[in-house]
């Protein structure tokens, strides 16, 4: 017998390839004598090479199927299979159909020999203790810390987006140490965080690390926030909300058109994932990055207003977001701060009880005032809080219910 040919194949950290073909010929000829001889000699030499670290991918003449690599991570959620190998996921709108090898729109999730397979799952590319000020949530435990984290990866392609070196990097380049659930709730407990927050770049890539993450948890009274764009289904939404105390949801435009030419993605199903988490009882907070010509219009102001106020409630807190010229978006200017102030009061006109200011140094945008006296309640110098005037929920001055979660 001749063995012809087999190849070894395994990705390297860098991204790299590694090939390698070892051909028996003529000149080196390997003649086994008895069946069990030659199943041992086989052994033998997947044995030499596993041990070397290297992942086996034989040729179509030793094997047909690739083995499913370490780094492949979990095993996804929400997906079917397909027609011929393909898989349908069903995580986010997009419910990309991706065939054998090949990933979705996220860059995050891939279907390997049929499976989708979440590649983001405990690979944490940053890991930080923040203020929760800083996600932005104002009503959420003030002056508390938030053990925060990412992975790589975005469903959405913003032109506008801050943290684009990390959303649009790819998670099978990422590779880091493997963090675990358990990992992450031990490092958020030690650090004396109040709250754990999926941040940074969008959640819904990393959505079975945040949920085993936010079950374990709440096991040991730790609450879980996030900062998401809200490009999700429905029913993983509903899910993940169990596990949920707060969600900052940005709302970055009132168009069609705009989701569609900056974000590459449509407002409607942000919209119904922030009436689910109203449904669901996750405290919400809206953001809107106010970018110059392209959503600034009091028009368009006004109707995401209304609309906050009429399915989320007056008492939805609404932070009004400076843009400054990042990523594909360079040649604008910044928002100017008289559009920002103008949104604001347009906001008040409309109803909404909380309305601030984000992305401007020494403004006074960010403090909290009573909606019923005018008093201050929450002065805010950055992310520090200077004077809390809210007292078991209430204003300490004319006793209103101040909506939020404070204790």
């Amino acid at each position: 017998m001749k063995v012809k040919m087999f190849k070894i194949e395994r990705k390297l950290g860098d991204g790299s390839i590694f090939l390698a073909k070892v051909t028996v010929t003529k000149s080196v000829t390997v003649t086994f004598y008895t069946i069990r001889k030659r199943i041992v000699s086989f052994i033998l030499i997947a044995a030499f090479f596993l041990a070397q670290g290297f992942f086996l991918n034989l040729s179509e003449s030793l094997a047909k199927d690739e083995l499913v690599p370490p780094e492949a991570g979990k095993e996804a959620l929400y997906w079917l299979d397909a027609l011929q190998g393909k898989a349908r996921c069903f995580l986010c709108p997009r419910q990309c159909l991706i065939p054998v090898n090949q990933r979705g729109f996220c860059r995050a999730r891939k279907n390997i020999q049929g499976k989708l397979y979440c590649l983001t799952y405990g690979q944490p590319v940053a890991r930080h203790i923040d203020p929760i000020e800083k996600k932005p949530l104002f009503h959420v435990y003030p002056g508390t810390k938030s053990f925060s984290i990412a992975t790589a990866g975005c469903n959405l392609r913003c032109k506008f987006c801050q943290n684009w070196e990390i959303s649009q990097l790819d998670p099978e380049t990422a590779r880091v140490a493997f963090v675990s659930p358990q990992d992450i709730v031990r490092e958020a407990k030690a650090s004396g965080s109040k709250t754990i927050a999926f941040t940074y770049t969008e959640p819904t890539v990393f959505y079975e690390y945040m949920l085993d993450i936010a079950k374990l948890a709440k096991q040991e009274g730790i609450a879980c926030v996030m900062h998401s764009s809200g490009f999700i289904n429905a029913e993983p939404l509903r899910q993940l909300a169990k596990y949920l105390t707060a969600a900052n949801i940005d709302l970055k435009g009132f168009s069609e058109k705009y989701y569609s030419s900056f974000c590459e993605g449509n407002l409607a199903s942000v919209l119904g994932s922030l009436k689910i988490l109203k449904e669901e009882k996750v405290w919400v907070e809206v953001t809107n990055l106010i970018i110059p010509t392209a959503n600034d219009s009091d028009e368009e102001i006004n109707k995401l207003c209304l609309w906050i106020k009429d399915n989320l409630g007056p008492e939805t807190p609404v932070h009004f977001s400076r843009f400054f010229p990042m990523y594909k978006l360079v040649d604008l200017s910044p928002t100017p701060l008289k559009t920002l102030i103008r949104a604001k009061e347009i906001a008040y006109k409309t109803g909404l009880h909380y309305v601030y200011i984000g992305n401007v140094p020494e403004n006074a945008g960010e403090d909290t005032i009573c909606f019923a006296c005018s008093k201050l309640l929450i002065k805010r110098a950055g992310y520090a809080i200077l004077e809390n005037n809210i007292v078991k929920g209430k204003c300490k001055f004319c006793g209103a219910k101040i909506s939020g979660i404070w204790e």
